[in-house]
C-alpha cells in the first residue's frame, strides 16, 4: 500500500505488519533514518549477523538466498536492501509469494511513479511504499522541534525560526545540527537566537545561504567563494536549489505586498521567520534588482534546474555552479542599469 505523509509513524512502530518495506525519494537521510529505525525495531540491533543481512548494490545477487535462510536463533530476520532499483521487483514478489518470512526494508533512489517496485509495494497489502522527501516550513519546524525534545533541550520561537530557515534539505545534515546544538545546550535548556548563530553560523547551511544571497545581489565573486565552500562542506546542489526557491519566495511576497500598496519595510517585517538581521541590507538590495516577472521566471528556472539534479547520470555540481553563476550576472548587469 502507499502510505501517506501522516501514517508513516504507523508503519514504522508497527514494521512486523510488513513484510515488505520500500523506502524511496531523494533525502537519502531520511531513507536511511526510517531503514535503520525499522531494522533497530525488528532485529532488536543493525548489525546482528544471525538476524541482519545489509546488502549493497554488489550484493543484490544474494537477495533471494537472504530472504529466505532460517533464523538461527529463531528471532525474525531482515533483510536490509540499499540502492534499490527495479531490477529488485522480480526476486522480490518472488519472495513474497514463497515460504521466506524475512522483513525486506529496500533503500532506493527516485524511483518512477509507474516503475515495477513502487507498483509492487503500492498494490500488496502485505506491503508498503513510503516516500521520503525533504520537509519544509511547518513541517520541518515540527520535526526540528521534536528532535529537541527527545533530547530534553528547548528553543525559542525566534531561535528555532531562524535555525529552520538555515537547515539544509538532506535529514542527516538536519540531525547532524541538532545533535551539536544539543550537545551545546546541555538538558533542560532553551536555546535563544544567539545560541544558535554561535553553533551553526559557520556551518555548510549558512554557506549555502550566503551563496544564494549574494547571487540575488549580483556579487559573482562572493557567490562563487560562498559556493565552493558550501560544496566543500557537504552541501548538495539540490539543497541549494530549495534555498534558493525559499528566498525567491520571500522575495516575490515583499514585491507583491509593495505592489498592492505596502511599504516595504512593512512587508518584509511580515515574514515568517522574519530576514535575519544581517541579511537585511542583501534582501533589500536584490529587491531592487529583480522585478516580480523577473522572480516568477527565476523560480521557474531554478525548479527546472533542481529537477535536472535529480536526474540520473547528471553532472549536479557544474549545473549548480552555471545556475548561480547565471544568476549573479543577470543581478550585476540589472545594477549596472541603474
Amino acid at each position: 500500500m502507499k502510505v501517506d505523509t501522516r501514517s508513516i509513524g504507523k508503519v514504522l512502530n508497527a514494521p512486523d505488519a510488513w513484510r515488505f518495506v520500500l523506502l524511496h525519494g531523494d533525502d537519502s537521510g531520511l531513507i536511511r533514518e526510517y531503514a535503520s529505525d525499522l531494522v533497530k525495531r525488528v532485529a532488536g540491533s543493525l548489525d546482528d549477523p544471525f538476524r541482519v543481512a545489509a546488502l549493497s548494490r554488489e550484493t543484490h545477487d544474494r537477495f533471494e538466498e537472504e530472504a529466505t535462510a532460517l533464523s538461527l536463533d529463531g528471532g525474525q530476520r531482515v533483510v536490509w536492501v540499499r540502492e534499490g532499483t527495479d531490477s529488485l521487483a522480480r526476486p522480490v514478489s518472488s519472495v513474497l509469494d514463497g515460504a521466506g518470512s524475512a522483513v525486506i526494508i529496500v533503500e532506493a533512489g527516485v524511483l518512477p511513479a509507474r516503475g515495477k517496485l513502487r507498483k509492487l509495494a503500492e498494490e500488496r497489502s502485505d506491503s508498503a511504499s513510503i516516500g521520503c522527501y525533504p520537509e519544509e516550513g511547518r513541517a520541518l519546524e515540527n520535526s526540528v522541534r521534536q528532535m529537541f525534545a527527545e533530547r530534553q533541550v528547548g528553543i525559542t520561537s525566534e531561535a528555532l525560526g531562524w535555525l529552520v530557515s538555515q537547515l539544509g534539505a538532506d535529514r542527516i545534515g538536519v540531525r547532524n545540527e541538532i545533535e551539536k546544538l544539543a550537545l551545546y545546550a546541555g538538558p533542560d535548556h532553551e536555546l535563544d537566537l544567539e545560541d544558535v548563530r554561535i553553533c551553526i553560523g559557520d556551518s555548510g547551511s549558512a554557506s549555502i545561504d550566503d551563496s544564494v544571497f549574494l547571487a540575488m545581489e549580483g556579487d559573482r565573486g562572493g557567490t562563487d567563494l560562498a559556493l565552493e565552500r558550501a560544496l566543500s562542506e557537504g552541501a548538495n546542489p539540490v539543497a541549494v536549489a530549495r534555498v534558493l526557491l525559499g528566498h525567491i519566495g520571500r522575495l516575490r511576497r515583499v514585491k507583491a505586498a509593495t505592489e498592492q500598496g505596502q511599504s516595504q519595510s512593512e512587508a518584509m517585517k511580515s515574514l515568517r521567520p522574519p530576514v535575519f538581521f544581517k541579511k537585511q541590507q542583501g534582501f533589500e538590495r536584490a529587491l531592487g534588482l529583480w522585478s516580480l516577472p523577473a522572480l516568477t521566471d527565476l523560480a521557474r528556472r531554478t525548479q527546472a534546474f533542481e529537477l535536472s539534479c535529480k536526474q540520473t547520470g547528471a553532472m549536479d555540481v557544474l549545473l549548480c555552479r552555471r545556475h548561480l553563476s547565471v544568476i549573479a550576472a543577470r543581478a550585476a548587469a540589472a545594477a549596472r542599469r541603474r
